[in-house]
């Protein structure tokens, strides 16, 4: 019974405070700007469920048929670290918003910073790989 009231009141605060973003989202905004957010939404979706959907289906078809059994887990994790970090990376790898008359904005290289967790990234996913292949060898003689 606590449970049930304790989701009830979480939800009800989140109705709430939706409520409340969507009255400030329609009085505040003009209606190019709703227009904007709008396409906004229907683009980040179609792109999710289209495109990074269909290319995390598409390595993981490929992932199964050529990794070692050890080497799935880790590759998986290392596919989800690499794909969230380059799709929050875009903005800057791309220097979307580098200014001339502000030296500071987009000062680092970034894509070398990129690199440099990609390699830190993939050198983890090899070392997890053999860890498990090592782990389950171990087991399989101990029988």
């Amino acid at each position: 019974m606590r449970a049930q009231l304790t989701r009830a009141g979480i939800g009800a605060v989140g109705v709430v405070v939706g409520l409340f973003g969507a009255w400030f989202l329609l009085t505040r905004q003009d209606l190019d700007q709703l227009t904007s957010a709008a396409t906004w939404l229907v683009v980040g979706v179609v792109l999710h469920d289209g495109v990074l959907a269909g290319a995390t289906l598409l390595l993981a078809a490929i992932a199964l048929r050529l990794l070692p059994r050890a080497s799935r887990a880790p590759a998986a994790v290392g596919f989800v670290v690499l794909g969230s970090v380059t799709l929050l990376a875009v903005p800057v790898l791309g220097r979307f918003g580098e200014r001339p008359d502000n030296a500071t904005l987009l000062d680092r290289d970034y894509p070398a910073g990129w690199l440099v967790l990609a390699l830190l990234t993939v050198a983890a996913v090899i070392v997890a790989s053999v860890w498990r292949s090592r782990r389950a060898t171990r087991r399989r003689s101990l029988r």
